[in-house]
């Protein structure tokens, strides 16, 4: 949600902000901007289309200082006249993340002096503001940090003044923000994916951090104002893993890679002859000892992972576990347990609500905490103690895919090594389980055959306008990530039920146009679900199944059957959700619709 880049060189400035804004164009936007400093003026383009229309109207534009972002619309509408960055008296340009939640007050009073508002955003009170200071003689710095000690909210800034022409202040709370560091010159970036082309060296910023960026250094202060030091990272990331190769679209391509995402999650365990607690952090060990429950803190489609887990580590570890919706979780009271595990999940570790959920938890006495991320250096990593890295590579693709089923891998190593640890798991288990685990990303393989059935079934949801999930225990949570996953792009209205509640309602909806999408494993419950799979039968809707090998199902009239190679046991749910992100995903292709980037969505939820 939301993208930033920054840089100041001894270059033209623009060629880099441009394709650092089209690196971040998956996390979602409506709109999007840079301005550059020349001659002492401040030059701006902006545009409600993509980044590559901004680019062909700033095909003129030159300036060794700049700043760009893409904007998700909060406060105002997407039009040009809210894209950022948005200009203070000519003087002062500022780019912007967040949500500043006193902006009415602040708006007001700037509006009593004097200060006219060209634009309906929150962010403009944060230009005027720092341009009262700086006009009043201070530092480009010093009025940024004048101006941010008024503010009430989230942030992420890249500040340039005109007469200013080799200075960058930069700054962030709650929102991701980081240096690069390169031969001569400086960056900022919302994504270390930004700046690939031009450093893989960057600085992350932590919370309440304020930088001033020169060509040749930079200079950070805590949140107390005291100078600080923060080491320097290189990237691993690849910048071929950032690009389409041989696929349509980044959702497919990262579809395709969950047989290697899968491997490289699974690979300190898949060559080891024993689970050790080590993987979740050198103090998991002591940790895992001191606990009695887990509660799983997520958003969206890892609040689906964790659902998941849940059967698990109730059922193999015997840990009573409860999952929460981080966005609700620290608004209701709770009643804290200093002996649970908190379980925080996110794929860019970055999630403003699950960010805010574990610091709740931590607030209320919750000492153990372990983050499951994608991203190593995410702010929920650095707030967590112990962690486990999914490494499923950069997701451009909204609609998370490869991200989810790595999350699944990572809950599935947990729950075993807290089951070894409590005692429940033999020597025999746990080989077999390992075994397991060294197999699935070849059963991924095997299910991605698919792939050309599946997209001959979708071309039956073309003219559909509701579907109805089912699953059943484990299989429930899949059907709601299935569900998710074809409303995100096809936009297609679908729900998810648990089978067996069909008769509780959901039943009524049933009827020739509304598709029953199943996912049958063969498992206790099978033979429950075909007892509602004729439910459905009965009262003329139409079945489309994802059955493991062995359930004795047939395709017939109403009734379509893709058959899944094998049954994997406790890994099935990941198994299961390929097909469905497939069919979703050309369900997506029939509609015509942006599968990448689908309307009103962003990748990285930045705000509440």
């Amino acid at each position: 949600m939301c993208g930033i880049v920054g840089a100041v060189a001894q270059r033209n400035v623009v060629p880099i902000l441009l394709q650092g804004l089209q690196r971040l164009e998956y996390r979602g936007y409506d709109s999007a901007g840079l301005v550059v400093v020349n001659n002492n003026r401040l030059e701006r383009e902006r545009s409600t289309g993509r980044v590559a229309e901004l680019a062909a109207k700033s095909a003129r534009s030159s300036g060794q200082l700049g700043i760009g972002h893409t904007r998700w619309a909060t406060h105002g509408a997407p039009s040009e006249r809210n894209a950022h960055p948005l200009i203070s008296g000519g003087l002062v340009a500022v780019a912007h993340n967040g949500i500043i939640e006193n902006y009415e007050v602040l708006r007001a009073r700037l509006s009593a002096e004097g200060y006219e508002f060209a634009s309906d955003t929150d962010t403009e009170v944060i230009a005027h503001l720092i341009h009262s200071h700086y006009a009043r003689g201070n530092s480009l710095l010093a009025a940024t940090r004048s101006a941010l000690a008024e503010l009430v909210g989230a942030y992420a800034i890249g500040v340039v003044a005109a007469d200013n022409p080799a200075q960058l202040v930069c700054a962030r709370r709650g929102s991701p923000l980081l240096l690069g560091v390169g031969d001569g010159e400086r960056f900022i970036a919302s994504d270390v994916s930004a700046l690939l082309e031009v450093t893989r060296n960057v600085v992350y910023l932590e919370e309440g951090d304020v930088a001033e960026v020169n060509l040749r250094s930079h200079r950070i202060f805590d949140a107390s104002g005291e100078a600080v030091e923060r080491p320097v990272h290189v990237s691993t990331l690849s910048s071929d893993s950032m690009e389409l190769g041989e696929y349509r679209h980044y959702m497919q391509k990262e579809i395709f890679e969950q047989p290697q995402a899968l491997a490289d999650t699974l690979e300190a365990v898949c060559y080891s002859q024993s689970l050790v607690p080590g993987i979740f952090g050198a103090e998991a060990a002591a940790a895992f000892s001191q606990i009695d429950s887990i509660l799983i803190l997520a958003c969206g489609t890892s609040h689906h992972a964790g659902l998941v887990a849940r059967y698990w580590l109730e059922e193999i570890a015997g840990l009573p576990c409860s999952v929460e919706i981080a966005s609700e979780y620290r608004y209701r009271v709770s009643v804290p347990n200093p002996k649970t595990l908190v379980v925080t999940i996110s794929q860019s570790g970055e999630t403003a609500d699950t960010l805010a959920a574990l610091s709740h938890a931590k607030a209320m006495g919750h000492t153990h905490t372990l983050s499951i991320c994608n991203v190593p250096e995410s702010a929920l990593v650095r707030l967590s103690r112990l962690r486990m890295l999914t490494r499923a590579g950069p997701e451009i693709g909204v609609a998370s895919t490869k991200a989810f089923t790595t999350q699944l891998a990572a809950l599935f190593l947990l729950t075993l090594v807290l089951a070894k640890q409590r005692g429940r798991l033999s020597a025999e288990e746990e080989q077999r389980h390992l075994h397991e685990l060294r197999h699935l990303p070849s059963a991924a393989q095997a299910v991605l055959k698919l792939e050309g059935d599946i997209a001959r079934l979708a071309e039956n949801f073309a003219a559909k306008q509701h579907a109805l999930f089912l699953g059943r225990g484990m299989h429930y949570p899949i059907a709601l990530e299935g569900a998710l996953k074809l409303k995100e792009i096809s936009y297609i209205h679908a729900e998810a039920y648990p089978a067996g509640e069909l008769k509780h309602g959901p039943l009524a909806l049933v009827d020739k146009d509304m598709p029953v999408i199943a996912v049958a494993p063969n498992d206790a419950l099978l033979e429950k679900l075909k007892s509602n799979l004729q439910e459905v039968r009965a009262r003329g809707g139409e079945l489309y199944v994802f059955a493991d090998a062995g359930t004795r199902l047939h395709s017939s009239d109403g009734v379509h059957l893709m058959q899944m190679p094998e049954h994997a046991g406790y890994l099935s749910p990941i198994l299961h959700t390929i097909p469905l992100q497939l069919l979703a995903y050309y369900v997506a292709l029939q509609k015509g619709t942006d599968v990448d980037k689908p309307r009103n969505l962003a990748k990285s939820v930045t705000v509440e």
